[in-house]
C-alpha cells in the first residue's frame, strides 16, 4: 500500500494494519486541534472522530478548530461562517450524550470570521457565540501568504497581519476576552511578534510550530530554514501571552518515499518531528506549549494512536508537570477549558 499522498482522504484500512502498545495510556490529554467535514468524497464527523478517540489514549476533551466546514450555503457572505459554529454545536451535542465514547469532544472551539470587517466583527462575534451555546473561544486568522507562486498563499493578501483593518477587529476580540489561533509561514513570525505588541493581553496560539516552508523555494535548503525559523520562534516566545501548537508536520523521512506495506510507526514519526518540537519546548516553556493531533489532516501520515505515541517519545524525558501542561494544561488555559483535569 503507498502512504496515502494522492486519495481525497486518509486511507483507513492501511493505517489499521499497524497497531502499537499506547504508552503512559493514564496520562490526560487535551486534543487542541482537530477538524470535522465531509470533504472531497471523505467523511471525518463525530463517529470518525470517536473511533481515533477509542485508540487508547486519555483523551479527555477536544477543541474544534476552524475549517471552513459547513457554512451556509445562502445569505451574506460574512454571515455564512455561522453555520460551521452551529454545526460544531450539534456535534458537541452528540459527544456530551456518550453514545460517543467519555471525551468532551468539540468541548470548545475556535471559528472563523473575516477580520478585515475591522470594528464591524463585534455582532458577528456575539453571534458566533450565543450560536455556539457558549463554546465559541475565539477566532483564527490563516495568513500564510509567500510572493513564491510554487508556495499555496492561504491568505488572500501578503502581510495581513498588518493591516490596520485586523487590527481594529483584533482590538475587539481582546476587549471581549476571546483567543487568536494564527497559521503563519516561518517568514511572517516577526508580523506575527508586531501583531501581538500591538494588542497587550490578548491571548494567541501560534499554529502548527509557525509552518516552516521546506518545499518551493527553500527545497534543499533545510538548514537555512531551520536557522531562521528557529531564530523567530525565539523572538515570538518572548512574548508571553503567546502559545504554541506542535504538531502538523508532514512526516519526511528516507524510508517514507514510494511504497510501503506498514505506515510509519511512533518512533518514525518521533525521529522526523523532533527536531522542529523539542526547540518550541525549549522557548515557550512546556506551560505555553500543547501537542496537537491535527486531525484528520495528519491522518493521511499516521495514525491517532501512532500520532499521540509519538509525542509521548518526543517527551519521554520530560517532569510529570511538564507532561501535565505539553499534554492538557496549556491547552485548558489557552482555550479555559473548565472541569477536565
Amino acid at each position: 500500500m503507498a502512504a496515502n499522498t494522492g486519495q481525497a482522504g486518509p486511507d483507513d484500512h492501511w493505517l489499521a494494519t499497524l497497531s502499537e502498545e499506547v504508552l503512559e495510556p493514564e496520562l490526560p490529554i487535551i486534543d487542541p486541534h482537530h477538524h470535522l467535514w465531509v470533504r472531497n468524497g471523505y467523511t471525518y464527523l463525530m463517529p470518525e472522530l470517536a473511533d481515533d478517540l477509542a485508540s487508547g489514549h486519555n483523551i479527555v476533551a477536544t477543541v474544534y478548530a476552524e475549517c471552513h466546514s459547513m457554512y451556509r450555503l445562502h445569505g451574506a457572505e460574512e454571515y455564512r461562517s455561522l453555520g460551521e459554529t452551529e454545526f460544531v454545536r450539534g456535534q458537541a451535542a452528540m459527544s456530551a450524550s456518550g453514545d460517543f465514547g467519555n471525551t468532551r469532544a468539540c468541548d470548545v472551539m475556535f471559528g472563523n470570521i473575516d477580520l478585515t470587517l475591522g470594528a464591524a466583527v463585534e455582532p458577528l462575534l456575539q453571534q458566533h457565540i450565543e450560536a455556539s451555546g457558549g463554546r465559541f473561544r475565539g477566532v483564527r486568522i490563516s495568513s500564510g501568504w509567500h510572493e513564491d507562486e510554487r508556495i499555496n498563499n492561504v491568505a488572500e493578501q501578503a502581510s495581513i497581519l498588518l493591516d490596520p483593518r485586523v487590527h481594529q477587529a483584533i482590538a475587539v476580540i481582546n476587549r471581549m476576552g476571546l483567543s487568536l489561533d494564527c497559521w503563519l509561514y516561518h517568514t511572517q513570525l516577526d508580523e506575527f511578534a508586531q501583531l501581538i505588541d500591538a494588542h497587550p493581553g490578548l491571548v494567541s496560539i501560534l499554529n502548527h510550530v509557525g509552518s516552516p516552508i521546506l518545499g518551493g523555494p527553500y527545497r534543499g535548503n533545510t538548514d537555512e530554514v531551520y536557522t531562521q525559523w528557529q531564530a523567530g520562534i525565539r523572538r515570538v516566545s518572548e512574548r508571553d501571552n503567546v502559545y504554541v501548537k506542535l504538531g502538523a508536520m508532514p512526516i519526511r523521512m528516507p524510508s517514507y518515499d514510494g511504497d510501503r506495506t506498514l505506515p510509519p510507526g511512533s518512533e518514525e514519526v518521533a525521529a522526523a518531528w523532533r527536531q522542529w518540537m523539542e526547540p518550541c519546548i525549549d522557548a515557550f516553556g512546556a506551560e505555553r506549549s500543547m501537542y496537537e493531533s491535527n486531525f484528520p489532516v495528519q491522518k493521511r501520515w499516521c495514525s491517532y494512536q501512532v500520532c499521540w505515541n509519538a509525542f509521548k517519545r518526543i517527551s519521554a524525558g520530560a517532569s510529570a508537570s511538564e507532561k501535565a501542561d505539553l499534554f492538557a494544561g496549556a491547552a485548558a488555559r489557552a482555550y479555559r477549558i473548565e472541569g477536565v483535569l
